[in-house]
């Protein structure tokens, strides 16, 4: 049967009952031979693939972001491990920071507001995707570095130690000659020599250091002491989230060492037994873990409220887990993991030798501009109701994140002699946090610290144990109304929720009422 469309009746007339009333059933007969076939209603259209709470999709992270040399080891350390590049990217950028933090700033406007070079990644990927492989093969180079100026100054660290040996045992015996004395002249000339002594005893060498692996605050407050204020913590294990959160201290954990050390901010410490005075430290993470592990400890609301988390660069690849060639063998060139190496200990001229004050770093104008387009658009998004509301703790940090990635690539590029930063490296800087975003509200949603995203999971929970293929904004505040007091509450998980193609709004008309808001529901977020 085909449908028709007829044309208007007069305006005095309601039906065709009427029109034949008035004209005749030959008007009726006319109208209806004028009809033409309706115009068929347009397919819905194809729901597609929904991103439920907490599995957000993020964009691949490629090695073109950085300079060549350092895209040529990134790209073999992913393919000879089979791991998403983004697992040597992030590395690649922590090794950056690490040779080169606490040596060169960088002054985005030119003027006294600076950034340091201290740069915070953390890839998250399950176990058995080889981390420790990327981990071994991006540090190899600064663990060979260590160990050829730890063999140079052995010898001396030696000759030292046993001469501080000497000296302080011969202080410690004029110590209890002093005590012992009883002619005042002759006290007085021992505490004498007792201070020649304490002056003319070298100060402790130790052995060059550019990172750890596991280490207390305490510890590292020591560390930043020793090797001129900079020190960088890389691992694959979860160890150092324990101490932050304080697993090993009762719950009592010490954040502002780290906190400090990303900001460059003068540390003081002065308690029982330990001190530490330390002006511009330096500290660098490069973390890879797993999620769940992460997921656990970080879910403490002290490390968002203290904005630790909002310091890190995250990366989420999607494992490849189950998709690897087993049957591939691909080790790293030789050439490109020489050149790795060379470049790298080009960039350690000059360490371990202290350092008064950094080298600050300027942007070239294109390089600004495209610095201060990103940090508005940005801004723009991190208000109330924005793209970035959640995560806004994290976007704030972005742009001088991006000014210190800039910085890192231009010395990578143009080494130590770099003056200014130029446009093509923070346009690279600019391309990876864009993607970067996506990654941060993946992990912000995975640590259960994202709001909005809780409280998206928890509508889809509702929907799943009843079966709904839709339902009306009241009906979902009315089943949740202890959590969804606020409309407002409600309305944000429900915004999240259809960005992310898992429902769709319409409006439907109520007779004699105001028309209901209501949700329809993609079939795939049933069954996925």
């Amino acid at each position: 049967m085909v449908e028709k469309t007829f044309p208007p009746l007069p305006e005095s007339l309601t039906d065709f009952n009427d029109l034949a009333a008035v004209d005749g059933l030959e008007a009726v007969r006319e109208l209806v031979e004028q009809a033409a076939p309706a115009t068929p209603a347009p397919p819905p259209p194809e729901w597609p693939d929904p991103i439920l709470p907490g599995m957000r999709r993020v964009p691949d992270i490629p090695v073109t972001v950085l300079p060549d040399w350092l895209a040529a080891m990134a790209h073999a350390v992913a393919e000879s491990t089979q791991t998403p590049p983004a697992l040597a990217v992030m590395s690649s950028l922590a090794v950056l920071a690490t040779v080169l933090q606490r040596r060169f700033e960088v002054a985005p406007y030119g003027d006294s507001y600076t950034e340091p070079l201290a740069l915070w990644t953390l890839s998250a990927t399950p176990s058995g995707t080889r981390k420790s492989a990327v981990l071994n093969a991006m540090l190899g180079p600064l663990v060979h570095w260590e160990k050829l100026l730890r063999d140079r100054v052995r010898r001396e660290i030696v000759r030292v130690s046993s001469v501080r040996a000497v000296a302080e045992k011969r202080i410690e015996r004029l110590k209890q000659d002093a005590a012992k004395a009883k002619d005042s002249t002759e006290r007085e000339s021992l505490t004498a020599e007792i201070e020649r002594e304490q002056n003319d005893m070298p100060d402790e060498l130790r052995a060059p250091r550019l990172f750890t692996g596991d280490t207390t605050a305490e510890r590292l407050q020591a560390l930043l002491v020793e090797h001129s204020e900079r020190m960088a913590v890389h691992s694959d294990e979860a160890g150092i989230f324990l101490i932050m959160a304080g697993i090993y201290n009762g719950g009592a954990s010490n954040l502002d060492v780290f906190l400090q050390g990303h900001a460059g901010t003068t540390m003081r410490v002065d308690r029982a037994g330990r001190s530490a005075h330390i002006d511009q430290p330096a500290l660098s993470f490069g973390l890879l873990l797993q999620p769940g592990v992460m997921a656990e400890v970080a879910s403490s609301r002290r490390f968002r409220d203290s904005g630790l988390l909002a310091r890190f660069l995250y990366a989420i690849p999607v494992s490849n887990v189950g998709s690897r060639d087993v049957r591939k063998r691909a080790p790293i060139p030789d050439g490109v993991r020489d050149e790795y190496e060379h470049r790298l200990h080009q960039l350690l001229e000059g360490v371990p030798a202290p350092i008064a004050a950094p080298k600050t770093l300027t942007l070239c104008e294109a390089a600004r501009e495209i610095w201060l387009d990103m940090s508005e658009a940005i801004e723009r998004q991190q208000g109330e109701g924005g793209r970035y509301e959640s995560i806004s703790d994290w976007t704030s940090k972005l742009p001088g994140a991006v000014a210190r990635i800039a910085a890192l690539l231009q010395l990578a590029t143009t080494g130590l002699d770099t003056e200014e930063v130029g446009f093509e490296c923070m346009d690279n800087a600019v391309t990876l946090a864009r993607l970067l975003i996506p990654h941060a509200q993946a992990a912000f949603g995975m640590l259960g610290t994202d709001a909005t995203d809780v409280d998206a999971g928890a509508i889809v929970r509702w929907v799943r144990v009843h079966g709904l293929i839709e339902f009306t904004k009241r009906e979902a505040q009315r089943a949740q109304e202890g959590r969804f007091r606020s409309v407002d509450r409600l309305q944000k998980a429900l915004d999240r929720l259809e960005h992310q193609d898992v429902v769709r709004s319409f409006k439907r008309h109520n007779k004699g009422a105001p028309p209901s808001t209501c949700y329809q529901v993609n079939p795939k977020a049933l069954s996925t």
